[in-house]
C-alpha cells in the first residue's frame, strides 16, 4: 500500500466529525461516482461469512442496492425501517447489501474503530440493531470502497448486473425516491429520477431518529455534533421533546419547534439592533 493511500485511510478515520466534514457530505462532487459509472471491483466479507464482490453480482445475476451506512449514523438510523419494508418487497428481485462504514458520530462507547476487527464487531452490530434479513458486509479498515464512491455517512446507489450504477440516492433514508427506482428496475425499466438529493428531507427525518444513534455511540456524540453543525444538533434536541411520540410523528412536531426557535431568534436579534 502506498504512503499517500496510507494517508488519505488515515484522515478517513476521524474521531470526531468536524464541521469540514459534514460541509462536505452535504454535496456530491462532480467526479465522484454517478449515474452511467462502473463501480470499482469490490470484494468484501459480510457477517454472514459470505462474500459480497463484483464477481458475485455477475453469478448472482439480479441488480443490487448498495446502501453504506455505520451504527452511530442517524441517517443510517432512519433509513433501517424502510429498508427492511423494501426488502419485503423487492427482496426476491433485487439483491440488497449494506455495507458497513467508518462511524459517522463515535463516541466514548462507539469509538471509531482502528482495526478490521473492531470495525467487524460494528458490522454484526448494526446488523442485529436493524434485524436486516439481507447481506451486510464491512468496508477495510482504510474505507477502500466507501472512498471509491464517495465518502456521504449513508447513500444508496442500485447497480446492474454488469456493474454500472442506474440510480444514486444522496441520502438512504429517502424511502419513496428509492422505492420509485427500484420498481422501474424490476420492470426493466430506466429510474425517471435516476439522482435524488432532497437533503432537506432528508436531515429533517435524521433528526427524529438521530437520538438512537448518537446515545448508543455515547458520551461526546452529541457535544460533537453541537461543535460540527449547530442548527442540525438543534433539531436533533428539540426532537427529544416529542420521544412520546412514535418517530414519524414527532417530524411535524420538531421541524415546528425548530422554526418557533429560529422565529424567537431573529426576534431577539432584532429588538438589540441599533
Amino acid at each position: 500500500m502506498s504512503t499517500a493511500s496510507t494517508t488519505r485511510g488515515a484522515r478517513y478515520r476521524f474521531d470526531r466529525p468536524t464541521f469540514s466534514v459534514i460541509m462536505r457530505d452535504l454535496r456530491i462532487p462532480r467526479d465522484d461516482l454517478g449515474v452511467g459509472d462502473p463501480i470499482p471491483r469490490i470484494d468484501l466479507p459480510t457477517i454472514e461469512g459470505g462474500r459480497f464482490s463484483t464477481d458475485s453480482m455477475v453469478a448472482d445475476g439480479r441488480p443490487v442496492l448498495l446502501v453504506f451506512g455505520s451504527l452511530t449514523c442517524p441517517v443510517t438510523e432512519s433509513a433501517g425501517p424502510g429498508l427492511l419494508d423494501l426488502h419485503r418487497r423487492y427482496g426476491d428481485a433485487i439483491r440488497f447489501v449494506v455495507v458497513n462504514v467508518r462511524e459517522a458520530h463515535p463516541g466514548a462507547d462507539i469509538p471509531q474503530p482502528s482495526a478490521i476487527e473492531e470495525k467487524m464487531r460494528n458490522t454484526r452490530a448494526l446488523g442485529r440493531h436493524h434485524g436486516f434479513a439481507f447481506e451486510v458486509a464491512v468496508d477495510d479498515i482504510d474505507g477502500t470502497v466507501h472512498r471509491a464512491f464517495g465518502t456521504r455517512p449513508s447513500s444508496a446507489y442500485i447497480i446492474d448486473p454488469s456493474g454500472t450504477i442506474v440510480f444514486r440516492a444522496h441520502w438512504s433514508n429517502r424511502r419513496e425516491p428509492l422505492e420509485d427506482a427500484l420498481r422501474a428496475v424490476v420492470a426493466g425499466r430506466a429510474p425517471s429520477r435516476p439522482n435524488v438529493g432532497q437533503t432537506i428531507r432528508a436531515l429533517i427525518r435524521m433528526a427524529v431518529y438521530a437520538d438512537v444513534a448518537l446515545d448508543a455511540a455515547g458520551r461526546g456524540a452529541l457535544r460533537d455534533f453541537w461543535r460540527a453543525a449547530p442548527p442540525a444538533a438543534a433539531m436533533i434536541t428539540l426532537s427529544r421533546l416529542f420521544r412520546f411520540l412514535p418517530n414519524d410523528r414527532r417530524i411535524a412536531p420538531t421541524v415546528a419547534a425548530t422554526l418557533a426557535l429560529c422565529a424567537a431568534a431573529a426576534a431577539g436579534i432584532w429588538l438589540v439592533l441599533p
